[in-house]
């Protein structure tokens, strides 16, 4: 499977799963902006790529705005002619009970987790529609968009929403052969999970419980999944979000 040739776009591309996305599919022949809010760690995942023969540039942007995410998207077509592949992958969480939570708080999640989505898919979906790219938008879910748990509603009802985004606009961008699809990963070894999880042990544990392999997903593993749903080899998949969890939905 190859990428050569193509411009892969993702956000929250400093670290975590997003980091090895980017590098996954430079390795595989992709030019990759990697945009997030810390550009300094962007620029290092950067120079990564870069040091093993790897096109990269980073970019800072912050999701929740829009305009942000199109001047990124402006500046990638810019330099690199052309845009293939819009992983929406940047995601926030906030700890607290629903009875705790202030609505600032919850609008916070979802202005990253919801709108940063729908940014990114409609700013990719009209480059790519104008310039008759047959792209495709891939966007990071989770397996609570179906499990419950405690203390993380607007994380949840985030990455549900995420889901049904990611099936209607798959159905409205299916005529100009764009693809819309998902990962939706387990407990993965990420800054995000471990921010959500403050004692390491912990969640070490709750991993090992729920995982068939009884082993906390690393974030490599997940990006292979983003890589492959990228590539020619996947395009018969669409409108649908792949679990990428280890079971844990299932032995829920």
């Amino acid at each position: 499977m190859t990428l050569q040739g193509c411009v892969a776009f993702v956000t929250g591309g400093a670290s975590g799963i997003g980091q090895a996305a980017a590098q996954q599919m430079a390795a595989q022949g992709a030019a990759v902006v990697v945009a997030d809010v810390d550009l300094a760690r962007a620029q290092q995942t950067v120079d990564v790529i870069r040091s093993s023969g790897g096109r990269a540039e980073a970019m800072l942007c912050d999701v929740s705005q829009e305009d942000e995410v199109e001047t990124a998207l402006s500046k990638t077509v810019e330099i690199f002619n052309r845009l293939d592949v819009m992983v929406n992958n940047a995601g926030i969480s906030v700890r607290k009970s629903m009875l705790d939570m202030s609505a600032k708080e919850y609008e916070e999640v979802t202005k990253v987790n919801q709108f940063g989505v729908l940014y990114g898919m409609r700013g990719a979906a009209k480059r790519m529609i104008a310039a008759g790219t047959q792209g495709v938008i891939i966007n990071t879910s989770s397996v609570y968009a179906y499990l419950a748990s405690e203390r993380r509603i607007a994380y949840h009802a985030s990455k549900a929403a995420v889901d049904m985004m990611t099936r209607v606009a798959a159905l409205e961008l299916g005529k100009y052969g764009i693809r819309v699809v998902g990962v939706a990963p387990g407990f993965v070894d990420t800054p995000l999970v471990q921010s959500m999880n403050t004692d390491p042990q912990s969640w070490k544990r709750l991993s090992q419980d729920v995982h068939m392999r009884h082993q906390v997903i690393r974030p490599e593993q997940v990006a292979s999944v983003v890589a492959f749903l990228a590539g020619d080899d996947a395009s018969a998949i669409n409108g649908t979000v792949v679990r990428v969890d280890d079971g844990f939905a299932a032995f829920k």
